[in-house]
């Protein structure tokens, strides 16, 4: 028996090793608003208006690895408008990675805005400016997971870190496996500006992007229990996933350097750093080397 598992779970990682840039409906499901999604050849369309927003999900549950999609966010006045790409697993103790993109008035730059949920608490947002135009053309938006850290990469940059601290005692999302979820919707109570600037719904709809999407992962079966998705998921005897490589478990020179300019250059808020919301700095900021 042990060895159809291990073909199996082989067969699993050699298949899932080679899902690059797959169509939206061969990884993902709508959840919710039909009629609010646009199909056009190998593009996804999301459409936001007064009347709903919109939202897809993974048809498969997924510990450790890599997902990317590319997205062209709201062109023009996008104020009070949320798209989010993020992973996360269920229930009231839940892990959840979040990239939200917040709107702004036309001319002023779009806000990333990165949250860490562990056993259900979050609370640890960053925020920063890009680079670039996101309205422009499609960039890419990746979480990579694995034991050692969670990685937050816009066109392969890294923008954050959030690292493995269990040996200091903090909790790391480590087994609870997780979905692959994206939507747009209206959240013009705080989006922009702290909520003073409201969606202007002349200019709806409102409309993100998405293409080649991609997902890099070990495929838990459901139901699974946690303790068999965490073994199935990590590498052991002949079987070896790739983001278990001691080379993937930190940063390189080059992406180190990389994640210091995002930092210093484009970082506009960083939860360690603010003192009224938490005159204890959290645990984790203490120790991480990134925070």
């Amino acid at each position: 028996m042990g060895s159809v598992n291990f073909f199996l779970c082989l067969g699993m990682f050699m298949m899932v090793g080679m899902a690059n840039s797959a169509k939206f409906y061969e990884l993902f499901k709508p959840s919710w608003a039909l009629d609010h999604f646009i199909y056009e050849g190998d593009l996804l369309k999301l459409k936001l208006d007064k009347y709903s927003g919109a939202g897809f999900e993974s048809k498969s549950k997924y510990m450790y690895g890599k997902v990317t999609a590319e997205i062209k966010l709201v062109e023009g006045d996008s104020a009070g408008t949320v798209t989010a790409f993020y992973m996360s697993s269920d229930g009231p103790n839940h892990n959840e990675f979040d990239f939200e993109f917040l709107g702004n008035t036309t001319g002023e730059p779009y806000l990333v805005q990165t949250n860490v949920y562990v056993n259900g608490v979050g609370n640890r947002e960053q925020r920063l400016n890009l680079w670039f135009d996101p309205t422009k053309d499609f960039h890419s938006y990746s979480i990579l997971w694995n034991q050692r850290h969670v990685v937050f990469l816009v066109d392969e940059t890294p923008i954050r870190v959030h690292t493995n601290l269990e040996h200091r005692g903090i909790p790391f999302p480590k087994d609870q496996a997780m979905g692959v979820y994206s939507s747009i919707w209206n959240a013009d109570d705080w989006a922009t500006q702290g909520g003073r600037i409201k969606t202007d719904w002349t200019h709806a709809p409102f409309i993100a992007s998405y293409k080649a999407f991609e997902i890099d992962a070990c495929e838990c079966p459901v139901p699974m229990e946690a303790v068999d998705n965490v073994k199935r998921c990590s590498s052991g005897g002949m079987k070896r996933y790739w983001w278990d490589a001691p080379t993937m478990g930190e940063l390189s020179i080059h992406q180190s350097h990389q994640l210091s300019w995002v930092r210093a250059k484009h970082m506009v808020y960083n939860y360690c750093t603010d003192t009224a919301r938490f005159p204890v700095i959290p645990e984790e900021c203490v120790h991480h080397h990134h925070h």
